[in-house]
């Protein structure tokens, strides 16, 4: 699921901010993008964003704040060494004129720029995974408000479906019937007069009846249907989407085999109804946790 999480905190003696992006993707594909002084807790960052986060492609982008501890710094003993310098040089030389404050501070290393590492001080990688947290809560409650959303249509299609399982049970007892009478009306028409072993016939009408009889594929629909619904519906923090993906595999399994018993118009509607609504969920599946 898309998603987008912020958090700001003290690392050291600066501030960094942290921003999460994720979007949809199968599998937990983290991307860890930070500054050359906190790369070296990468590693710890990306557990923490495992902890949190089952799936998605997410970003994390971290930056250290420029406040007044990264300003440019004065070396006063390497400019006071220079100026001695100097004005040794002027006097062993016999130079006139006066040591030059600007030209001092043009020397090398004299006034530099404060690097990241040192304005750190005493930080710790806890510290920064302490933001990764904050910013990844942000990052949840988005996604759990995504995926409540994302819940309810594919309730909605769920029921679609139910309505046509019970549609093809409704439909069953009337096909098997009149798959029996045709059965009866094709042997006579084949016989031409001639008597029909009615024991023969009957057994015929058994194996025709046990050959459509779709019974337990209406059982296992309405076991996979409810077992959908309550992995839809729980309120654990358990990421579902695995197993809701591995639930309309079934579905998908039971509608097929439905579907090749069927041998009726009316009924191979309704599974092409069904396999539609399923491939519908599967799209909206993939993007659930």
């Amino acid at each position: 699921m898309t998603g987008f999480g912020a958090a700001d905190g003290a690392v050291g003696n600066v501030r960094v901010s942290v921003e999460l992006r994720a979007v949809n993707h199968r599998f937990f594909n983290p991307s860890v993008k930070l500054p050359s002084a906190l790369a070296h807790w990468e590693a710890a960052v990306r557990e923490a964003l495992r902890q949190r986060i089952a799936r998605g492609h997410v970003t994390a982008f971290a930056r250290i704040e420029q406040g007044e501890s990264s300003g440019p710094a004065l070396d006063e003993a390497r400019f006071a060494w220079y100026a001695a310098e100097l004005r040794r040089l002027q006097t062993a030389h016999g130079l006139g004129g006066e040591v030059d404050v600007a030209a001092i501070l043009r020397m090398p290393d004299v006034v530099r720029a404060a690097r990241d590492e040192e304005a750190l001080g005493e930080a710790t990688a806890a510290q920064l995974v302490a933001i990764v947290e904050a910013a990844a809560d942000a990052l949840q409650g988005m996604r759990t408000a995504e995926g409540a959303r994302l819940a309810a249509v594919i309730g909605e299609r769920l029921g679609l479906i139910e309505a046509a399982v019970a549609r093809i049970a409704q439909r069953a007892p009337e096909r098997l019937a009149a798959q029996r009478q045709r059965l009866r009306e094709r042997v006579e028409e084949l016989a031409g007069g001639v008597a029909i072993d009615p024991q023969r016939l009957a057994h015929e009408v058994v194996l025709l009846a046990d050959k459509l009889d779709v019974g337990e594929e209406l059982d296992r629909f309405a076991a996979h249907i409810a077992a959908f619904r309550e992995s839809l519906e729980a309120k654990g923090a358990e990421p579902v989407g695995k197993r809701l993906g591995f639930l309309l595999q079934e579905l998908l399994r039971e509608a097929n085999t439905t579907g090749s018993k069927a041998n009726d118009a009316p009924m191979l509607q309704e599974v092409v109804a069904i396999k539609e609504e399923l491939e519908r969920i599967r799209e909206q599946v993939e993007n659930l946790e």
